[in-house]
Parts: C-alpha cells; sequence; structure tokens
C-alpha cells in the first residue's frame, strides 16, 4: 500500500526524488504518511482537496480488499 501511495505521488509531482513515505500503526489502523517538496504540496492535495480524496479513495479500496485499515496523511 505504501508503494501504491508512493507510485501516484511520484507520478504527480514536479520533482519524484522529494516524495517520501512511511508506515506506522496506530491500533489496528496502517497510517502512511506522505512527504513532498513544499512546492509540491498544491499538486498532491488538488483543488478543495480532490486529488488527495481520490488517493484516499485508492488506498480505502486497497486496504479493504486486503481487510485492514490504512489512512493516508500528507504531511508539511
Amino acid at each position: 500500500m505504501r508503494q501504491l501511495v508512493e507510485t501516484i505521488a511520484k507520478a504527480l509531482v514536479d520533482d519524484p526524488n522529494q516524495v517520501r513515505t512511511s508506515e506506522e500503526f496506530e491500533e489496528d489502523t496502517l497510517v502512511i504518511k506522505l512527504t513532498v517538496a513544499k512546492e509540491d504540496m498544491g499538486r498532491i492535495i488538488g483543488k478543495e482537496g480532490r486529488t488527495a480524496k481520490a488517493v484516499r479513495t485508492l488506498l480505502n479500496a486497497v486496504s479493504t480488499k486486503d481487510n485492514k485499515k490504512a489512512i493516508l496523511k500528507i504531511v508539511e
């Protein structure tokens, strides 16, 4: 799941070398933290958060298929 988020983020940003992801567990939920360059933050979030919502929807679909819970946090 982390690889999915990283691949999508690298395709969206201008500087893919600055994309970083990390995984943490909070209780029974997998938390994927995404960090990008400051200049690319708008590309990841999108207008009114539409891009971020779409990435979260894909992550939710994959995690549900594996009978797990996962959320995405975009770190500034």
